[in-house]
C-alpha cells in the first residue's frame, strides 16, 4: 500500500510512496494529526540525489520491522530539501543548534507544533560508524518526549530563541569596503592545496564563490598568483574523477583530496556556477581545456537536464540499480570488450584505466576504474586527441545502454536563474549564441509556468513545478536568480544569431526585483527572509546571509541591484543596494570568509563598469562589449529613437557623437568616446 507521498510529485518523495512507513506530506494536517495523538513528529529531509538517503531509505525505511515502530511512536513526515528549501534551512539551522554536523538525510525530531527538539542526519539500522541504532534513537526520543517533558520543551524554546536571534544593528559600524576583500584574500590563498587546488583537504567542493573571489582579488591587486590558484583548481577538477569525461558535467564533489573519487550526483546550480568560471578563466588564459570543458558541458545539459519544453532539470542521482557510480566506472574486461586490447591500453595510458582499476568499490569488492586525467603530465596532442576522441564516443554509446541514474526533473526557478544566467555569460564569451537559444527557451518555461499575480497586483514567481504540481509562493533566491537572468538576457538580446524574442526582460528583473522588497525584506533588520511573507507553513522566517553550495539571496539580490542601477541610471536602486549592504555588514564583517558572495558583489557594485553603445552601425562595438569579461561589464545599448535615463553622465556625450560609439562609464563618470573596437579593448585594459 503506498502512502501519502504518493500524492507528491517530487521524485524524491515518490520513491518513498511505497514504504512501510507512514509517511505523511508537510502540511498543517500533518502537525494536527500529532497535536491529537499527542506524538512528536520525525521529520526526514533529504534529495532525490543523496547517496546516504537511499542507503537509510533501504536499510531502515524500506524495513517493515523499523517502519513499525515509527508509525507507533511518531507522527512520520517527509520533505524534499530542494522542493522546500526554506524548511530544510530552519531545522538545518537547528541542527547546528544542538552542536550537530549538518547533512542529509537530515533527521529531525519536532514537537507537534513544528518545534524541534532534537535531532542528527544518517542513523543506520544497526549501532555502527560510532552512531547509535535507529530504532534505538527512536525509542529513546519518544520516552524523553512522554517522560521529560519539561526539557523538551526547554530544549524546544532554547532553539527558537537561538534562530530567532536578530543580529545587531550597529549604526556606528563602518560601511562595507573592499579593503575588507583585499584583507582576506590572502588568507583565502594560503586554505588553497597549492599542488591539487580546491581547498585543502578532503572531501574537495567546487566552492565558485570562493574562486571567483580570488580571480576578483587578482584584478583588483594585480597579485597573479591568486587566478593562478583558480586556473588549478578548474585543471584538476577538470581532468579528475569528479568530472564526467564521456558525457560532461561535474559531480557535487570528491570524496577524495585530489578530484579522483566523486559523489557521482550532478546538481544544475553546481554545474551553471562552474560554467562561469570555466568562461572566465578561458578568457583569460586560453587554455584549450576549459573551452573543451565547457562545450561539454552544455552538452550535457542540452542533452540530459532539459525537458521538452526547455526547462533545466533539478540532478542526477549518484545511484543506479542500487549501486553509487556504477553508470559511470568501468572494469578493465569491460574496457577491452568495448575497444579491443590495442586501443584500451591507449586509452588507459590518458585515463588511468589498468587492470587494477583506481577505485575499490566496498560494498561488491571489487576494484574498478573512474575515468580521469590526473596522472598525466602533458595533455594529448593533436594527434593522440584524434584517437582518443572515437574511443570515448565507443564508450559514450555502450554506457547509454546501461541502466541510467535516476534524473531529478523538478523544474526550479532560483536553479533555472543560475544555469540562465551562466549560459548567457558563456555564449558572449565564446561567442555561442545557440546557447543563448537554449537559455532563452528555459527562461520563458519559467515564466510561463511559475509566474503569478499576488491579490495586490504584483508579478510573482513560484517556487518549482513538476508533473503539474506547482510549490508556491516562491523563495527570495527564485526572484533574485530569475532577475539575474532576465538582466543578462536583456543585455544580449540583440547578438547576432541570438534570435530572441522581442520580449522586456528589463521589465521582468524590476518586477522580481520589487517582489523581494514587498514580500522577503525583514522590516526589523533590512535584511532578506528566505520565506514570503505570506508563507504560512513554517515556524519562524530565517533571514541567513552566509554562503552555501548554493549562491545567498543576498549576494544575487546585491549583484541584481547594482545591474539594474547601471541599466536604468534609477537612483532607487542604488539606494536600495547601499540599504542592503548597511544591513549585511554586521554578518560580513564579524565572518567574511562566510559572505565572499557579498564582497564579490560588493566588487561589481564599487568596480562595476557599464559600457553604453549608441548610434547607427553600432553591432560590432556592442558584440565586443558583449564579449568583455562579465564579471566586472555591464552593457546597455541604445536603440535607434531611444535616450539614456535623465543624468546618465553619458548623455551630453551621445548627441555629439553622431555614429557608433561606447561609452566606458564608471563611479558616475563616463570616459571620452571611443568609435572601434580596438579603442575600446584599450579603455577595458585600464584599471579602475
Amino acid at each position: 500500500m503506498s502512502n501519502e507521498l504518493a500524492k507528491a510529485a517530487s521524485p524524491y518523495l515518490l520513491q518513498h510512496k511505497d514504504n512501510p512507513v507512514h509517511w505523511r506530506l508537510w502540511s498543517p494536517a500533518a502537525l494536527a494529526e500529532a497535536e491529537g495523538a499527542n506524538k512528536p513528529i520525525l521529520l526526514s529531509v533529504g534529495y532525490a540525489a543523496c547517496h546516504w538517503c537511499h542507503v537509510m531509505a533501504h536499510e531502515s525505511f524500506e524495513d517493515a520491522a523499523t517502519a513499525a515502530v515509527m508509525n507507533e511512536l511518531f507522527v512520520n513526515i517527509k520533505v524534499d530539501r530542494e522542493e522546500r528549501p526554506d524548511i530544510d534551512h530552519i531545522y538545518m539551522q537547528a541542527l547546528h543548534a544542538f552542536g550537530e554536523h549538518g547533512g542529509w538525510p537530515m533527521t529531525m525530531f519536532l514537537t507537534p507544533r513544528g518545534e524541534p527538539f532534537w535531532g542528527g542526519t544518517y542513523f543506520p539500522k544497526e549501532a555502527r560508524y560510532g552512531r547509535p541504532a535507529f530504532v534505538t534513537v527512536l525509542r529513546s526520543v519518544a520516552r524523553a518526549f512522554h517522560d521529560d517533558r519539561g526539557k523538551i520543551t526547554s530544549n524546544a524554546e532554547a532553539v527558537r530563541q537561538s534562530l530567532g536571534q536578530v543580529q545587531p544593528i550597529l549604526a556606528d559600524a563602518a560601511p562595507l569596503s573592499l579593503a575588507l576583500a583585499d584583507a582576506l584574500a590572502p588568507k583565502l590563498a594560503d586554505y588553497v592545496d597549492p599542488v591539487d587546488g580546491g581547498l585543502r583537504g578532503a572531501p574537495k567542493f567546487p566552492n565558485p564563490a570562493i574562486f571567483e573571489f580570488l580571480w576578483r582579488a587578482d584584478d583588483r591587486l594585480a597579485h597573479k598568483t591568486y587566478r593562478d590558484l583558480v586556473r588549478l583548481t578548474l585543471t584538476k577538477m577538470s581532468e579528475g574523477g569528479i568530472y564526467d569525461h564521456l558525457g560532461g558535467g561535474y559531480a557535487r564533489y570528491s570524496t577524495d583530496d585530489r578530484w579522483l573519487v566523486p559523489h557521482f550526483e550532478k546538481m544544475l546550480y553546481d554545474n551553471a556556477q562552474i560554467l562561469e568560471l570555466l568562461a572566465l578563466a578561458w578568457q583569460h588564459f586560453g587554455d584549450e581545456l576549459f573551452r573543451q570543458r565547457a562545450y561539454e558541458t552544455v552538452g550535457w545539459l542540452a542533452r540530459e537536464m532539459t525537458n521538452a519544453g526547455g526547462g533545466f532539470c533539478a540532478s542526477l542521482d549518484a545511484d543506479s540499480e542500487g549501486e553509487e557510480g556504477k553508470f559511470y566506472v568501468w572494469t578493465w574486461p569491460e574496457l577491452v570488450e568495448v575497444l579491443g586490447a590495442e586501443d584500451a591500453a591507449f586509452f588507459g595510458k590518458f585515463y588511468n584505466a589498468s587492470r587494477i582499476g583506481n577505485w575499490a568499490e566496498e560494498k561488491h569488492g571489487k576494484s574498478v576504474t573512474i575515468l580521469n586525467r590526473l596522472e598525466l603530465k602533458t595533455p594529448p596532442t593533436a594527434e593522440e586527441e584524434a584517437r582518443l576522441a572515437p574511443l570515448r564516443q565507443k564508450l559514450f554509446a555502450v554506457r547509454e545502454t546501461r541502466v541510467h541514474p535516476g534524473l531529478d526533473d523538478k523544474i526550479m526557478a532560483d536553479w533555472n536563474g543560475l544555469m540562465i544566467a551562466a549560459l548567457v555569460h558563456a555564449a558572449t564569451t565564446f561567442g555561442e549564441p545557440r546557447w543563448i537559444a537554449l537559455a532563452t527557451r528555459a527562461y520563458h518555461y519559467i515564466v510561463d509556468r511559475l509566474q503569478f499575480t499576488d491579490d495586490d497586483g504584483a508579478r510573482r514567481l513560484a517556487h518549482s513545478t513538476r508533473a503539474g504540481v506547482v510549490v508556491k509562493p516562491g523563495l527570495a533566491l527564485d526572484h533574485a536568480a530569475m532577475a539575474r537572468a532576465a538582466l543578462t538576457l536583456h543585455e544580449a538580446r540583440h547578438m547576432t544569431g541570438a534570435e530572441l524574442a522581442s520580449y522586456d526582460y528589463l521589465a521582468d528583473a524590476i518586477a522580481f526585483t520589487q517582489a523581494i522588497a514587498r514580500h522577503h525584506i525583514d522590516a526589523q533588520t533590512g535584511l532578506i527572509a528566505m520565506a514570503a511573507d505570506d508563507a504560512r507553513d513554517i515556524v519562524i522566517r530565517l533571514t541567513p546571509t552566509s554562503d552555501d553550495a548554493i549562491p545567498n539571496a543576498h549576494s544575487v539580490t546585491l549583484d541584481v541591484l547594482a545591474r539594474l542601477a547601471a541599466a536604468t541610471s534609477d537612483e532607487t536602486w542604488r539606494a536600495r543596494a547601499d540599504a542592503l549592504f548597511a544591513a549585511v555588514t554586521p554578518a560580513v564583517t564579524a565572518q567574511p570568509i562566510g559572505h565572499v558572495g557579498i564582497l564579490n558583489a560588493l566588487d561589481l557594485y564599487l568596480r562595476g563598469r557599464e559600457i553604453v553603445v549608441a548610434g547607427p552601425q553600432r553591432q560590432a562595438l556592442y558584440e565586443a562589449a558583449l564579449a568583455a569579461p562579465f564579471d566586472t561589464r555591464m552593457v546597455l545599448e541604445l536603440e535607434p529613437g531611444a535616450t539614456l535615463p535623465p543624468g546618465h553622465p553619458a548623455q551630453a556625450q551621445i548627441a555629439a557623437a553622431g555614429t557608433a560609439a561606447a561609452f566606458v562609464c564608471s563611479d558616475g563618470v563616463c570616459a571620452l568616446p571611443v568609435h572601434d573596437i580596438a579603442g575600446l579593448g584599450a579603455l577595458l585594459a585600464l584599471k579602475n
